[in-house]
């Protein structure tokens, strides 16, 4: 099984991000990523839809000869991951939004969270933060209509800038140190965001810390791949081909897949 391919899934592009960071550390691994474009963003989806979203993925990744799945959607892990490792026999890598290092090492006493409504209204969000944020502001932000604008390619748009002012006002006026991006799309938006914050302010996503979680659970389980081989990575979308091209800056191969 070990040189079965790492299966990685989210609701649409914003996962490559992680598919960066798993490829950067683990250069031999094939993967197989999808990108369900047509469903997204999943930040808007009921719980219930999230689930049966997060099935149809993780069962096509399945049939596909998968070893372990990376959910590389914070919004699917916070509301679905827990049933997806009862209902099926494979590891599975979740990501979540890195709280824990923002609450730890904020001087001011303030951070700020940026994610999509179905991880800010999840359990195991507020379970997360209740554990880490005691005497700590949080400023949580609802990134509505980020991930549409990110799907449509318009990612250093103008229209995104005035969504991110928005969004930032709040945070800035509190005096955040430390701002966590709760959502694999918003990695892209980095370069924006460092222009429009305060010098002061870190950013920190999850990317690295799955790659590293990846890497153990490959080991535990005996499924890491040591032969050096050219490793095949394969990228299906049910959404627009271009986009998910440009995002990858057209290093792979990327296929429509109806799913």
């Amino acid at each position: 099984m070990s040189t079965q391919p790492i299966g990685i899934f989210d609701s649409g592009i914003g996962g490559t991000s992680i598919f960066k960071e798993i490829h950067a550390l683990l250069p031999n691994e094939h993967t197989i990523y999808l990108a369900d474009s047509f469903n997204a963003p999943y930040g808007n989806k009921t719980k219930e839809e999230i689930i049966a979203l997060s099935k149809k993925n993780t069962e096509l990744l399945i049939k596909k000869g998968c070893k372990l799945i990376v959910v590389a959607c914070n919004t699917a892990t916070t509301n679905a991951i827990k049933i997806l490792r009862a209902t099926y026999d494979i590891p599975f890598i979740g990501i979540e939004p890195a709280i824990k290092p923002a609450a730890l090492q904020t001087k001011t006493g303030a951070i700020g969270i940026l994610a999509t409504k179905g991880t800010l209204s999840s359990e195991l969000f507020h379970r997360t933060t209740d554990l880490y944020s005691n005497g700590i502001n949080v400023i949580e932000q609802v990134g509505k209509g980020i991930v549409d604008l990110i799907e449509e390619g318009k990612s250093d748009s103008e229209e995104m800038k005035l969504l991110l002012e928005t969004y930032l006002k709040p945070m800035i006026d509190a005096n955040i140190d430390y701002l966590v991006l709760g959502c694999t799309h918003y990695p892209y938006l980095i370069p924006l965001l460092m222009d429009m914050l305060p010098k002061q302010v870190k950013i920190i996503d999850s990317g690295e810390a799955v790659a590293k979680q990846t890497k153990a659970i490959l080991e535990k389980h005996q499924l890491l791949n040591t032969k050096v081989t050219k490793p095949k990575n394969q990228f299906f979308t049910n959404g627009n081909v271009y986009v998910l091209d440009d995002i990858l800056n057209k290093k792979f191969k990327v296929e429509y897949l109806k799913f």
